[in-house]
């Protein structure tokens, strides 16, 4: 009865369905005033559309269609004619914030991600993922591009993961960054666990990014670097830690489990395996960005996915670990899941 009811009173309104195929305003909107530099211009104050276009170089009829539509957007606020950033975009995308997160977009909205999502999305579909490799294909390029725009994207769960390694009671002193990318969490790693080695492996052009930041870092001289597939590579073996950041959802459960029982194989005794995943509940519809989590993979590689927990723990016991232990990693949507 109560959904009957439910259904009778249900808004029945074209705004969602609009708001869903015109969203690539959004990513158009937030390209262009990232790439502008636009929401450092502000300087912490109130600005005019003709102060920013000023500032930005841009026409002030441009500038102020933007800065409309990103009040809209909910990434200004708008009072008379004065511009001002909220909260989030201060601390987010003014270029000056230690939490800035524009870079990202160099690889989200970049021609191959949006290819790769737009072109044929009725093909990957049908297919039960991309035709062909996509993401996963050895050595591709868009990874460098990652590596370079994506460790701030990925520093907030670096953090929240070497936080958590810094309470252990004996530190690690052997640690294996597996898909190393920007090299955000052997790095804060290495910051926590002062008298660690940490082995990074991915694509050579890819590493030659980590080691940047690992030099940045003051960290570089405990680094060593392995280029090649994670799924060739020897690791080696005596890791008090395996860092598997962001990387099991790119394939299969049979390429998940084969990537674990390596990952056991290398690791000391009482060493242990830092998973980071985005884990929808058992619904598959919730939380809402671990859930959606799921599409990006359906358009970007042949067999990934957002995995449960249920799911991630089911793998990490067909690879012979005993203990799954997850826990939230605040503020990121992401899960810190370890195996024992």
């Amino acid at each position: 009865m109560s959904s009957a009811h439910e259904v009778a009173h249900e808004e029945i309104s074209p705004a969602l369905l609009v708001d869903a195929m015109f969203a690539f305003r959004k990513t158009a909107a937030i390209k262009a005033a990232i790439e502008f530099d636009l929401f450092t211009k502000f300087d912490g104050a109130s600005r005019t559309a003709k102060e920013l276009a000023t500032a930005t170089a841009c026409a002030e009829r441009g500038t102020r269609i933007l800065c409309d539509f990103l009040v809209v957007s909910g990434f200004l606020t708008k009072n008379g004619d004065g511009y001002s950033l909220t909260q989030s975009s201060q601390l987010f995308l003014d270029r000056r914030s230690p939490a800035y997160m524009g870079a990202a977009i160099d690889f989200l909205a970049s021609p191959q991600m949006m290819a790769l999502f737009l072109d044929n999305p009725t093909a990957y579909v049908r297919n039960g993922g991309s035709v062909g490799l996509a993401n996963v294909a050895p050595d591709n390029p868009i990874w460098v591009k990652f590596a370079r725009a994506m460790g701030a994207f990925t520093g907030a769960s670096a953090s929240a993961l070497a936080s958590d390694v810094a309470t252990w009671p004996k530190p690690p002193t052997k640690v294996l960054d597996v898909a190393a990318g920007p090299g955000a969490f052997g790095i804060e790693i290495a910051k926590v666990a002062p008298s660690a080695g940490v082995v990074a492996i991915d694509w050579k052009p890819v590493l030659a990014v980590t080691e940047e930041n690992a030099k940045k870092a003051g960290v570089a001289a405990r680094f060593t670097f392995e280029p090649g597939s994670a799924f060739e590579v020897d690791w080696g073996s005596g890791y008090d830690l395996i860092l598997l950041p962001n990387f099991l959802h790119h394939f299969d459960v049979d390429g998940c489990v084969a990537l674990l029982k390596k990952a056991r194989a290398s690791l000391a005794p009482a060493g242990r395996v830092a998973i980071v995943e985005f884990v929808p509940n058992e619904d598959r519809v919730s939380p809402e960005f671990p859930a959606a989590f799921a599409m990006v993979m359906l358009a970007t590689t042949p067999k990934g996915d957002a995995y449960t927990e249920r799911e991630l723990a089911d793998m990490a016991k067909s690879a012979g670990f005993r203990d799954v232990v997850s826990k939230p990693l605040p503020p990121s949507p992401a899960s810190l899941i370890f195996l024992e």
